[in-house]
């Protein structure tokens, strides 16, 4: 392994020159260490790691802990805010994550989303009916790429449609810039007001939807708390909405960017589930490259033979990982057609992502149907114009400029 720096390396980076590169100091990391320290801004040191099998280490070995961290920020403050990051399936460890995502689960099967395809694909039609009566260009974000997760989101949990924009507004605040600690608290508690008096609406009322299920789960288990369906539920609106929406614009602007690769789809429509999962190993989600950290709870010796010491803060470094030469042939090339593809988008183990098959199908059917309805589609704006979202933990851009 080479030598360490001396010095933590301040994080998170700056945005990189373009928004479909990687920050240079990720690339730096990657190629020289598989295990740097980092500064975060508030002081604290911790350990970046890179490679795929330290990644998915962190994410799947118990000693590895999501509840620690989420534990001390909610100690760190008696907000809403905090008390739902502790309160949430990404803020627990076993037995308590077992409990929930088993019960959670039974309302969330693959069954039940892969019956959402025909309403998703109607969705998509209308939205695109909708953006193709407007003059040209287009800002793709604004028109359809938030609109179609929102709108499934919002059906699936079953909050009514004149609620969904609201709901947007919130969602953003709540995974918007962590400095803007009063904005993020007022829409945390506008969440928790809101979807405690649905529960009580469907409790009278229930429906064909997601919360009405967990309600009904909850009657025949009692350990299913009323709070923990709130905390569900803004859980699954924030993480379903908000990190599809952006994948839809940063997808597009990827294969326009790779055009080689645009014309595989363009040529075979079969093409777009690997398309898909390569978009998804091939984009980083986030703007830091990683994904929530874990606190060491024992000591752990990594695959390059770096031993962490217990309460270490690890900062998985999905992006990096997902770009492995050790796991994934010519990995910093884009190839729709790729065939071994373990990415690590979703997460692994217990956390890995719920919804990982909802958004699958979202992306799917956007993509194919703006590759059927608009073959032409190019930028409206030079690539060099576009701006990735300000502050915002989901990597995404801020507006895609259209035409076709």
């Amino acid at each position: 392994m080479a030598e360490a720096p001396s010095e933590p390396i301040a994080f998170p980076f700056p945005d990189p020159p373009s928004v479909c590169e990687l920050p240079p100091e990720l690339a730096e990391i990657r190629d020289g260490q598989s295990v740097v320290e980092v500064k975060f801004p508030d002081g604290i040191s911790g350990w970046m790691v890179t490679k795929h099998a330290d990644v998915r280490k962190v994410l799947v070995d118990s000693r590895f802990s999501s509840k620690v961290m989420a534990t001390a920020a909610a100690a760190m403050s008696e907000t809403e805010t905090g008390k739902l990051m502790n309160e949430s399936l990404v803020g627990m460890d076993a037995p308590e994550h077992t409990r929930l995502r088993k019960l959670v689960t039974k309302a969330f099967t693959a069954r039940r989303v892969e019956t959402l395809r025909p309403r998703i694909t109607e969705l998509v039609g209308q939205l695109l009916d909708e953006l193709e009566t407007l003059p040209r260009p287009v800002d793709l974000v604004k028109t359809f790429s938030v609109p179609l997760p929102v709108r499934v989101i919002c059906e699936l949990l079953g909050v009514p449609a004149g609620d969904q924009d609201t709901f947007h507004a919130w969602s953003n605040a709540l995974l918007g810039d962590w400095q803007q600690v009063v904005e993020k608290e007022a829409a945390t508690v506008s969440l928790v007001n809101y979807f405690g008096e649905l529960i009580a609406v469907k409790r009278e009322n229930p429906a064909d939807d997601l919360i009405s299920e967990l309600i009904a789960i909850s009657n025949e288990d009692s350990t299913l708390t009323e709070r923990e369906i709130i905390a569900l539920s803004i859980g699954i609106l924030s993480a379903g909405h908000e990190t599809t929406a952006n994948q839809i614009s940063m997808f597009l602007v990827t294969l326009l960017h790779n055009p080689a690769e645009l014309d595989k789809l363009r040529d075979n429509r079969e093409a777009i589930p690997k398309a898909v999962d390569e978009l998804l190993r091939f984009v980083p989600l986030t703007t830091t490259g990683g994904i929530i950290p874990r606190l060491t709870t024992a000591e752990v010796e990594l695959s390059g033979g770096q031993v962490l010491p217990a309460g270490a803060v690890v900062l998985p470094a999905v992006a990096t990982a997902n770009r492995d030469p050790e796991v994934f042939e010519d990995g910093e090339r884009l190839n729709v057609t790729r065939e071994n593809n373990p990415h690590l988008a979703f997460g692994s183990g217990i956390h890995h992502c719920l919804g990982a098959q909802l958004a699958r199908i979202e992306l799917q059917e956007a993509l194919g149907a703006i590759l059927d309805r608009m073959p032409e589609v190019r930028l409206a704006v030079p690539e060099s114009e576009l701006r990735l979202k300000s502050a915002s933990i989901i990597r995404g851009l801020e507006s895609l400029p259209i035409t076709w």
